[in-house]
């Protein structure tokens, strides 16, 4: 879907809140279509880039690392 958010999920290396956070705006300009919102729509497209952030790092740190689940 989109191809130009980058695998955060790497062995040894821990993803930035700015890598986490560009994945999450590109995710919400994909699914909203807006590059950039209207004034109308700035806060809504602001909240949902925050609620995607968040879950993007919950879901890494809730993950065991590559390499470390059971075979």
């Amino acid at each position: 879907m989109c191809r130009s958010i980058k695998t955060l999920r790497r062995p040894g290396e821990l993803a930035t809140e700015e890598e986490m956070r560009a994945a999450a705006l590109q995710y919400v300009r994909k699914v909203s279509g807006y590059r950039a919102p209207s004034r109308a729509n700035a806060a809504a497209f602001s909240a949902a880039v925050e609620v995607v952030t968040r879950a993007t790092e919950e879901l890494l740190d809730s993950l065991a690392a590559p390499g470390t689940g059971p075979r």
